[in-house]
């Protein structure tokens, strides 16, 4: 297959552009390589791909929407994996309208991509943010998702409307798939983990919001590429057991499905953290601080319909994890 995957210089595109290379697909990558953080890890991520044969680079900006249009008019995709966005909560209190340009303008430049190029399925990103406010744990898709709270998981939820929208007008299949706290060996250094390992081999503290009273649902890359994978390959159907009077909020009667991707296995922030320091051989000097704007205590995913869906649920503990990120880290940076 030709399968378009945006957001390749990223930390989950690289990874699910390498597992589609190595089964033989042909993969067009989409990404401007903006400097929301350190370009050269992501010059490094795609440096991997483009040794590889049936990777080529499309250096675009998603929210071209010319552009974008003339990539899908020229390829002629089989398959879309929408990765490509402006992440983070945080930065999003700061920065909103990269978010309304990139998450918005972007998605709907790859809907109408889709819709026009007549693509076989559209598996894109969107995030445990959009469960908000709840506060019933485990979160399930079945669950209403109307109370974000950061514009970052405004426009995930937002992507997901829109989906549903081109899956009804104009039967396109697509599924989102809500991914819980991912890290891993190529990770962003704007996140956790990365952020720990840095301060800690520099000797410095390390922020821990909320007063350590967090609870995540540490998901590894490799199970998200793997669930990403699992399910590019069974394109989106409607429900037949849809009913227009009690609507579920995780199927339709159109070709348009929701997912959690996370491990299900929630663990407090403090044995994260401990999990590392035994990683690094080394104790952290932690500099406890507030909830942040935008944040939530706790996330917990079920991931019940993943498995019913593709036979796959995340598996991998965050001590093996950790130690693998731990082993990249020190690789990779000479540490």
């Amino acid at each position: 297959m030709k399968v378009l995957v945006t957001g390749a210089a990223g930390f989950i595109g690289m990874h699910v552009s390498e597992r589609l290379l190595a089964r033989g697909d042909e993969v067009v990558g989409l990404d401007n390589l903006n400097d929301y953080y350190d370009v050269r890890l992501k010059e490094a991520r795609l440096a991997r791909l483009e040794g590889q044969a049936g990777f080529r680079l499309a250096r675009l900006d998603v929210a071209d929407t010319p552009g974008t249009a003339e990539l899908f008019a020229r390829e002629k995709f089989d398959r879309v994996v929408h990765l490509a966005a402006q992440a983070g909560v945080r930065y999003s209190l700061t920065n909103p309208h990269a978010y309304v340009q990139s998450n918005l303008v972007g998605f709907v430049n790859i809907l109408e991509g889709c819709r026009h190029s007549g693509v076989q399925h559209l598996a894109y990103a969107s995030s445990s943010s959009v469960y908000g406010g709840n506060t019933k744990l485990p979160f399930s898709e079945h669950d209403s998702v109307d109370h974000p709270v950061s514009l970052y998981a405004a426009t995930k939820k937002s992507n997901e409307l829109m989906a549903h929208t081109y899956s009804h007008l104009y039967g396109l299949p697509t599924t989102g798939l809500r991914f819980f706290t991912v890290y891993g060996p190529w990770g962003r250094p704007d996140m956790a983990l990365f952020l720990f390992t840095k301060a800690i081999l520099d000797g410095k503290p390390i922020d821990v919001f909320n007063h350590g009273n967090m609870v995540r649902d540490f998901t590894f890359i490799d199970d998200i590429v793997e669930g990403v994978i699992r399910v590019l390959d069974r394109a989106a159907t409607a429900s037949p057991d849809f009913d227009s009077r009690t609507p579920d909020p995780a199927t339709s009667n159109a070709p348009y499905r929701v997912f959690n991707i996370g491990n299900h296995q929630p663990v407090p922030l403090m044995t994260y953290i401990e999990t590392l320091e035994q990683a690094l051989g080394v104790q952290a000097e932690k500099r406890l601080l507030p909830m942040q704007d935008g944040d939530v205590p706790s996330t917990s995913a079920d991931s019940a319909e993943l498995a019913a869906w593709v036979d796959f649920a995340p598996a991998t503990t965050v001590r093996q994890g950790v130690e693998r990120f731990v082993a990249w880290y020190r690789s990779y940076y000479g540490r």
